[in-house]
């Protein structure tokens, strides 16, 4: 009873100490007593067990286990190979380029410095940590500027259509040494599932992981709902894991498949152009769309 009592006093004088902060203010001693209760989103418990037990365990499998199948894949079956003998075909504007480029190079840093703060109590925490997430905010600007021309400049030709389920029936032919025409039009059924991601889940990130990185503001709105800052600030951890799992194991993807699945395929990302049995083979549709029009 003298711990309870002791316990209650400290926050109410913590509250009254931050009397402005919308987490540790007044709303500290409401958010406690509605704890519960219906209309409240009562997300203490699940996100404490998500926090503390599992979120870290799925990111070290997702960070070792998807290079490991692409090793096994490369050692097994190998890049592909196409001619370089034929014509080239030109795909990407240097517009197109850039863009890609700097939601390329954001991602180069917003990659390990999430996974450094993930796994921050591994690295005791510190200065190295206090960088990285300096870091990943600053590359979040950068990603920022990017996401919103490339979802414009691509958002028609990445969306889904039917040769997209035959796609990944047969996963884009790579379980596979032969040649055969794979149906996809200028991006295929896994570009898409990255594209996707990498926007609409990308502006995703852009908003929770500023929720996350101010954390304490008030949004007079969410008052009306009968949403507590604390909720929105455990919502958008909860979002930001899950949907930055997807992000590691997908960038891991789209890295693999352009640097060592499709030999010398990265290089349409300098140049604006493709091989052009690359395209007969692995965008057969859009290949014959192209010879229609010659």
């Amino acid at each position: 009873m003298k711990k309870s009592l002791l316990t209650f006093f400290i926050l109410l004088f913590a509250s009254y100490a931050h009397a402005d902060s919308a987490i540790y203010g007044k709303d500290l001693l409401i958010n406690i007593i509605n704890q519960g209760k219906e209309g409240n989103l009562d997300l203490a418990m699940i996100f404490t067990i998500l926090q503390a037990k599992y979120f870290s365990v799925i990111f070290l499998a997702i960070s070792f286990g998807v290079p490991i199948v692409f090793f096994i894949h490369y050692t097994i079956i190998g890049p592909m190979i196409f001619s370089h003998d034929r014509k080239k075909i030109f795909i990407f504007t240097l517009f197109h380029r850039t863009i890609h480029w700097l939601a390329g190079i954001s991602f180069l840093v917003l990659i390990p410095t999430g996974l450094v703060m993930v796994f921050g109590s591994f690295f005791h925490g510190g200065e190295f940590v206090r960088v990285c997430k300096e870091l990943h905010a600053v590359s979040t600007i950068v990603f920022a500027i990017a996401v919103v021309p490339m979802l414009i400049m691509w958002f028609k030709e990445m969306l889904p259509i039917a040769a997209d389920i035959q796609w990944i029936k047969i996963l884009g032919g790579y379980l596979n040494k032969r040649k055969d025409p794979i149906p996809a039009g200028k991006f295929n059924a896994g570009q898409k599932m990255w594209f996707w991601t990498c926007t609409a889940g990308g502006i995703l990130m852009i908003i929770t992981g500023a929720i996350m990185y101010f954390q304490d503001f008030s949004i007079t709105i969410l008052r009306s709902w009968g949403i507590m800052q604390i909720d929105l600030l455990r919502v958008s951890v909860i979002l930001h894991n899950v949907m930055g799992m997807l992000m590691v194991a997908l960038f891991f993807t789209h890295v693999y498949m352009s640097v060592f699945a499709i030999k010398g395929a990265i290089h349409s990302m300098f140049t604006g152009y493709k091989e052009e049995e690359e395209v007969e083979i692995l965008h057969s549709i859009f290949y014959k769309k192209l010879k229609n029009k010659i």
